[in-house]
């Protein structure tokens, strides 16, 4: 497989199109489970029906490209480094242990501006 084509999570998107956030970023989490517990739990409720999409990394790719943040948790972290790595970004290791039992930490990653 293509690592464009590798999957490295999940974002939610409503059904007017716009995606979740966590400010600026798109979530991605590392699991459709993951990513519907972490929208039961938000203080803000999206309007519509939400959708939980899967993610590849030519997508993530391409959006960072294009100036897009990305708030990862660390499964999606530990799939994304080491094909990011390999496009010759390097953004290191994180701890991702979080600040409450049962919370989910996020990595934000804002790609630079030229």
């Amino acid at each position: 497989m293509n690592k464009d084509e590798t999957i490295i999570g999940y974002f939610a998107a409503t059904n007017r199109g716009d995606v979740i956030c966590d400010g600026p970023a798109c979530i991605i989490a590392g699991s459709y489970k993951t990513m519907k517990d972490y929208l039961a739990t938000s203080k803000t409720k999206p309007p519509g029906t939400v959708r939980i999409i899967k993610t590849r990394f030519g997508e993530i790719l391409a959006g960072m490209r294009l100036g897009g943040a990305y708030s990862f948790d660390a499964e999606s972290y530990g799939r994304f480094l080491p094909l990011a790595q390999e496009e010759g970004m390097n953004f290191g290791d994180v701890d991702f242990t979080p600040d409450k039992p049962g919370d989910v930490q996020f990595l934000t990653i804002t790609p630079r501006r030229a």
